[in-house]
C-alpha cells in the first residue's frame, strides 16, 4: 500500500535517524569482525536509500509533482552522507557502503524507468521506390 509523498518523506527521515542511531549504538560490535563490517556497510547503503527517498520526496513537496532527482546534487550528497555515517563505524564500512549503494542505485533506477518512463512513440517509416 502506497503512502502520500509527505508521509513517505516523514517515514524515510525517521527511519534514517533511527538506523543511524542504531549503528552508533552498536558501533563496537559492527567494527569487531569482518562480517560485521560488511553488515555495517550494508546498513549504510540503507541509510543512502532512505536519505535519497526523503530528499526526493521533500523536493517533490516543494517543487511540484514532476520534479526528479538529479545525479550530481542529490544522489552524490546522499551517498556522501551515507558513506560518512558508515565511516564513523569502520573504514571498511565505507567501501562496502559504496558498493552496496551503487548496486541499489542501479536497481532503483531500473525500477524507476519501468514505472515512470514515457511509453515509446511509434514512428511510421516511409518506403522509397
Amino acid at each position: 500500500m502506497a503512502v502520500s509523498v509527505g508521509s513517505s518523506c516523514f517515514l524515510s527521515s525517521t527511519l534514517t535517524v533511527l538506523l543511524f542511531a542504531g549503528m552508533q549504538m552498536f558501533r563496537n560490535q559492527l567494527g569487531s569482525t569482518e562480517y560485521f563490517t560488511i553488515l555495517g556497510g550494508f546498513l549504510g547503503s540503507w541509510i543512502f536509500i532512505l536519505l535519497l527517498t526523503a530528499c526526493n520526496n521533500f523536493e517533490v513537496l516543494v517543487f511540484g509533482k514532476n520534479f526528479q532527482s538529479q545525479f550530481l546534487p542529490e544522489v552524490v550528497s546522499c551517498l556522501f552522507l551515507a558513506m560518512f555515517a558508515s565511516g564513523l563505524i569502520h573504514r571498511v564500512c565505507v567501501t562496502t557502503c559504496f558498493i552496496f549503494s551503487v548496486i541499489a542505485l542501479y536497481f532503483i533506477n531500473r525500477l524507476s524507468m519501468t514505472i515512470y518512463a514515457p511509453p515509446p512513440v511509434a514512428v511510421a517509416s516511409k518506403k522509397r521506390k
